[in-house]
């Protein structure tokens, strides 16, 4: 398994990797403050998340606590041109990628269908359905290479996909068919699993007897594992990955070892399924406290940083608090927006028949 930091913060060389990080400065000490900034405001975001759904607010919200490292790496490893296909868990990815933590909860309050334009922001709206995303992800990549988009040697210009899911998700039939179709035409996609050591109330050990890594060689998808609670170890490995993705070298299936310190949902209650020695066990491998770890022993880091990133996290939660309390029910007819990139006739048409429907209403008072 690919690892750069130990838990307690202690840097191994990795001539490769190092090659990946030190090309582009994002292992420079300022790069490294700025993921245990980002680590530190996304976990403060999820518990707020939580809090707010016990409250009423929110409908349902699926924690990522833990899960900092292996998603902020990736995230920030893409570059501006490629395209993210998250699931509904890719909290981190979706910061990395400049989406503010309201317009999820949005989507959990169940007011949105998505909360973010997907070709401004290169990120497709989150996916609910277990592995539904990945055949988009590989039509998408396979899109690219049609428009020339790919082994150009034009860095910006070559693009990749980022097709992120769970470790349940990987056991759906919709990820093996992904692997056949971006093995069949070697489609510029990086299939990236974060295993959480447990889908719902099933360990991975009985998803799979051998490491989930190995699930795409037997299409002839070169794969590697990382420690997903290695930011620096995850960053490399999937910014070399998609690298090969878009030189036109094919597909790349990564597995990112990590822990969910949260339950499934909040409609899971993982105390009746997980043992406590397991979790203690990987609270000492916690994402964040290894990089900070690594950057005291580097000097980068003081109590004043430290102080700074807790008092803007906090601040991030009460704006996210007072948000979702004040937010009012979106525009109805904001539903046929969007759902093609140009005009389309028929949506033109169902918007004007639905706009005659609620025409009828409008001399109503409101009963809510």
């Amino acid at each position: 398994m690919l690892q750069l930091l130990a838990p307690d913060g202690t840097r191994t060389p990795h001539e490769q990797l190092d090659v990946v990080l030190e090309e582009a400065g994002l292992a420079a000490p300022e790069a490294l403050r700025g993921y245990y900034r980002d680590m530190v405001m996304i976990r403060a975001a999820d518990l707020e998340a939580t809090s707010l759904q016990r409250q009423g607010q929110l409908g349902l919200w699926a924690s990522a606590l833990g899960q900092e490292a292996a998603q902020i790496g990736a995230g920030h490893a893409a570059r501006t041109q490629d395209y993210l296909v998250p699931t509904y868990r890719e909290h981190g990815v979706a910061w990395a990628r400049g989406i503010e933590p309201w317009r999820l909860l949005e989507l959990f309050r169940g007011v949105s269908h998505g909360g973010w334009d997907p070709h401004e922001l290169r990120t497709h709206p989150y996916m609910i359905v277990l592995g539904s995303q990945a055949p988009h992800a590989v039509g998408y990549a396979m899109g690219l290479q049609r428009d020339g988009l790919v082994g150009t040697g034009d860095r910006t210009a070559d693009t990749a996909v980022l097709a992120l899911f769970g470790d349940g998700a990987s056991s759906e039939g919709e990820v093996s068919e992904s692997f056949t179709f971006a093995a069949s035409v070697q489609a510029p996609v990086v299939f990236y699993t974060q295993n959480n050591q447990w889908a719902i109330s099933v360990p991975t050990a009985v998803q799979s007897r051998v490491p989930l890594a190995q699930r795409s060689r037997g299409w002839g998808i070169p794969s590697a594992r990382v420690d997903g609670n290695d930011v620096l170890a995850v960053l490399a490995t999937v910014r070399s990955a998609l690298d090969t993705a878009r030189a036109g070298q094919g597909p790349v299936f990564l597995e990112a070892v990590t822990y969910r310190m949260a339950a499934h949902t909040t409609s899971d209650d993982a105390s009746r399924y997980r043992p406590a020695a397991e979790e203690e066990e990987w609270a000492a491998k916690d994402p964040i406290l290894r990089l900070r770890r690594h950057l005291e022993q580097l000097g980068e880091i003081d109590e004043a940083f430290v102080t700074r990133c807790d008092e803007e996290a906090h601040d991030l939660a009460m704006r996210l608090h007072h948000h979702i309390h004040s937010m009012e029910d979106p525009d109805p007819i904001g539903m046929f927006d969007g759902a093609y990139a140009e005009p389309h006739p028929i949506v033109e048409a169902e918007k004007q028949q639905y706009l005659e429907y609620i025409s009828q209403f409008e001399d109503e008072e409101p009963t809510r």
